[in-house]
């Protein structure tokens, strides 16, 4: 293991070089894709440096033990390897979670889209349950969401909807809720009191820019339209919605809930970049799932990933097979029990892979 934190150690001071040489920001990409290693191979350097200190410390003891006749001088040696030995097992710990491959998308925003799945008319309400469900999360966690587009079902809730939640780190959380979230309940037009089953699915995109995103404006064409929801004193007066098309993969996204076409644009655009960008984490998490069926971060669309049974008050993911009896103060935005225990979940088999790719 030394080795290999030598060789992380000689890198990150190579690349402490690189950027501060003049032209280092000439390319914004190259720069930005440094920028994000050196940050990461520093969290490793600073350990690996406690690493040293510690096993200098031990070897010392070990030289006076070996070389020392004064029985005082030796109980001291002793007593610092004894010291020692148990710091060093669990920086050696910390050392190895920290090597393991980083998501490198864990500190983005993200475009969060909820849409109504089968159920008619309940699977709409309970999409408008989920977008206030983590709209309060959102809240716990202080990250900011802001609406972007919306299309709201004919009794309630809403057949689809956008927003950004933006703050620290939201994507390391937030990845794991991509997928279908089911509820079992007596729909509130039910008239008979029989419990429906009703789905919506979660899409989370790590947001992008144009960075990291080669996005031809040529290949996009830009419609305008009248918005056709709330939004204000426009509606229907003026064409400021507006419905990007990426000609080359047929993604067509629509923004309308913005004061201005121009607002409408920029935050379609967001979206768009977004989509494009998930779409090759979808090819990659495709190959990877091929060879790691049990990964919880796959981020499948089409896996049933959660149930919210309203009868019996319980939540259950069915990825880690946990389940919470407090269905009120989850759909209150209190999922983060969830969200850590599918994290050592990823944790422990991302440790795994790490350990049977090195033997």
């Amino acid at each position: 293991m030394v080795d290999k934190l030598e060789e992380i150690k000689t890198r990150f001071t190579q690349i402490g070089v690189e950027m501060t040489k003049p032209d280092a920001m000439s390319d914004m990409k190259a720069f930005a894709k440094l920028s994000k290693e050196y940050k990461d191979l520093e969290k490793i350097v600073i350990q690996y440096e406690k690493y040293k200190q510690i096993l200098d410390g031990i070897a010392e003891g070990k030289h006076l033990l070996n070389t020392e006749k004064d029985p005082e001088m030796r109980e001291l040696a002793k007593a610092q390897i004894e010291e020692l030995e148990p710091e060093k097992e669990n920086i050696e710990e910390v050392i190895k979670q920290l090597l393991i491959p980083s998501d490198p998308d864990d500190d983005k925003n993200v475009i969060f889209e909820i849409r109504a799945g089968a159920g008619g008319d309940e699977a709409a309400i309970f999409a408008g349950d989920l977008y206030r469900l983590y709209q309060r999360f959102a809240e716990r966690m202080k990250w900011k969401a802001e609406l972007l587009s919306f299309t709201e079902g004919t009794a309630g809730g809403y057949k689809e909807i956008i927003m950004t939640i933006s703050g620290e780190e939201v994507y390391k959380s937030l990845k794991y809720e991509s997928g279908v979230h089911r509820v079992q309940r007596v729909p509130a037009t039910e008239s008979q009191g029989r419990v429906h089953t009703s789905a919506a699915s979660i899409a989370v995109l790590p947001e992008t820019d144009d960075v990291e995103i080669n996005l031809n404006m040529s290949d996009i064409k830009k419609d305008t339209f009248r918005a056709s929801g709330a939004g204000g004193q426009h509606v229907n007066k003026t064409e400021s919605a507006v419905r990007l098309t990426h000609i080359p993969s047929g993604l067509v996204v629509e923004c309308q809930d913005g004061r201005s076409q121009m607002q409408n644009y920029d935050q379609a655009l967001r979206v768009l970049r977004a989509r494009l960008y998930d779409m090759e984490l979808q090819k990659q998490n495709a190959e990877i799932s091929a060879a790691r069926k049990d990964m919880v971060g796959s981020g499948d669309r089409s896996d049933k990933i959660r149930t919210y049974n309203y009868s019996q008050g319980r939540v259950t993911d069915h990825r880690i097979n946990y389940s919470i009896f407090n269905l009120p103060n989850v759909m209150d935005g209190e999922i983060y029990d969830f969200i850590e225990k599918l994290r050592i979940a990823e944790h422990n088999e991302r440790m795994k892979t790490n350990a049977d790719s090195e033997a």
